[in-house]
C-alpha cells in the first residue's frame, strides 16, 4: 500500500462552499484510497486568479514558494506519489513540480487543461506556471474526450495521457426509478451559465403540450431569476430549494426525466446520478455533457429550445420507452462512472510509476 500526497489548487476538498469542483475532489480522494492506500491532504493553499490581477498573482507565488519548502521539509517520508486536481491559468499548480522534484516522487495530474491562448494576456504568467506543472506529470488523467484535445496537442515527451471517466463515489446502482413522477432539473442558481440552462429550460417548456410537471432541486444567488423565467408556467413548477442527498435522491427515484440543457457544463454529475438511478436524461449534445450521457440521439445546441421540448415530447407519454432507456442507463453507468471502474483505472497506470521508484 501507498501513501499519496494530494493538492487541489484552485479549492481544498473540504472547503466548506459546496461546487462540483469540491465533490470530485472527494470523489478522487475516497476512489484513490479504496484499496487501502493512504490519501493525505498535504496542503489546502488556494491559487486562484479570478481576474488576472499581476499582484494577487505574485503574492500566491511568494505564499506557494514557502509552502513548497515546507512541504520538502515535512512530507511524510513514505509519500510514494503526488496527485493534483485541476492543474490550470487560473489556478496552477505551483507545489508539485517543486517538492517532487526535490523529494524524487512521481508526479501525476488529474483533470488538468493546456490554455495556449492564455499564454498572453493577465494571466500569461500563470498559464506558462500550469503548462510547465503538465509537462512535469509523467501521466495526466482526462475526463472528457474535449480534454483530451489540448492536452495531446501538447503533450511532453512520453507522458501517459489516460482516460478517467466522471464517476460517483458508490460502489452499487440504488434502486431504479418508476419514471412515473414529475420532471427533474437540478443545478444551481448562479448567474452565467446555470442562468442560461434555466433560461434555456423555460423556453423548451413553453413549447409542451398536455400534462406535465416539474419540480426544481437547487438555490443561490439566481434564485429570484429563475422564479421569474417559471412563473408563467404556475403551479406545473415546483420549486423544492437545495436538497441533502437522500432528499435528492428520492426524487430521483420517481423522476420521470432529467431535464437539464447542460451549458458550458464541464460534464455535470447530476447526469450520472440520475442515470444510476435509471432516469433517462434530456440535455443538449454538448462536449463534456456526452462523456457521461448513454450513447443516444441528444438534441444539438443549434436545435435550440424546441430541440429540447421535441424530446420531451416524445418521451412524456411513453412510460414503457423511459423505463427501457433507464435500464440502458444504469448499465452504461455502471460499468464505467462508479467508483470501483475508476479505482481500477487508476491504479493500473500509476501502480507501475511507484514500483519504478521503490
Amino acid at each position: 500500500m501507498a501513501r499519496v500526497a494530494f493538492y487541489t489548487p484552485m479549492k481544498s476538498p473540504d472547503s466548506p462552499v459546496p461546487s462540483g469542483d469540491r465533490e470530485m475532489a472527494r470523489n478522487l480522494m475516497q476512489a484513490i484510497g479504496a484499496q487501502g492506500d493512504f490519501v493525505d491532504l498535504v496542503s489546502r493553499l488556494r491559487i486562484y486568479d479570478k481576474h488576472g490581477d499581476a499582484q494577487l498573482q505574485y503574492s500566491l507565488r511568494a505564499e506557494a514558494e514557502a509552502e513548497a519548502q515546507r512541504l520538502i521539509r515535512d512530507m511524510p517520508h513514505d509519500t510514494a506519489l503526488w496527485v493534483t486536481y485541476h492543474n490550470y491559468y487560473k489556478a496552477p499548480d505551483l507545489l508539485g513540480p517543486l517538492v517532487c522534484k526535490a523529494r524524487n516522487i512521481p508526479y501525476v495530474q488529474l483533470e488538468s487543461t493546456r490554455a495556449s491562448s492564455r499564454l498572453h494576456g493577465p494571466w500569461a504568467g500563470f498559464a506558462k506556471s500550469a503548462h510547465d506543472a503538465c509537462d512535469m506529470a509523467q501521466v495526466i488523467f482526462y475526463h472528457t474526450a474535449n480534454d483530451l484535445i489540448t492536452l495531446e496537442r501538447d503533450r511532453c515527451g512520453s507522458q501517459t495521457l489516460a482516460e478517467l471517466p466522471p464517476f460517483l463515489p458508490i460502489s452499487d446502482l440504488p434502486p431504479a426509478s418508476g419514471c412515473d413522477g414529475p420532471m427533474l432539473a437540478v443545478g444551481m442558481m448562479r448567474h452565467g451559465d446555470k442562468l442560461a440552462s434555466y433560461k434555456l429550460l423555460a423556453q423548451a417548456l413553453t413549447h409542451l403540450t398536455g400534462e406535465w410537471a416539474l419540480n426544481i432541486v437547487g438555490d443561490g444567488p439566481a434564485l429570484a431569476d429563475v422564479r421569474t423565467l417559471m412563473a408563467p408556467f404556475g403551479s406545473k413548477v415546483r420549486f423544492l430549494g437545495q436538497l441533502g442527498r437522500d432528499a435528492l435522491q428520492t426524487h430521483y427515484g420517481a423522476a420521470s426525466l432529467l431535464v437539464w440543457p447542460g451549458v458550458n457544463e464541464a460534464y455535470g454529475m447530476i447526469y450520472l446520478e440520475a442515470q444510476t438511478s435509471g432516469v433517462p436524461v434530456v440535455a443538449q449534445d454538448r462536449p463534456g455533457v456526452r462523456d457521461v450521457l448513454t450513447p443516444s440521439d441528444y438534441p444539438p445546441v443549434d436545435a435550440g429550445p424546441e430541440g429540447l421540448a421535441a424530446k420531451m415530447q416524445a418521451l412524456l407519454p411513453d412510460l414503457p420507452l423511459r423505463l427501457s432507456l433507464g435500464a440502458q442507463a444504469r448499465a452504461h453507468v455502471s460499468q464505467r462512472h462508479l467508483m470501483p471502474a475508476a479505482t481500477k483505472r487508476f491504479w493500473q497506470v500509476t501502480r507501475p510509476l511507484i514500483a519504478g521508484t521503490a
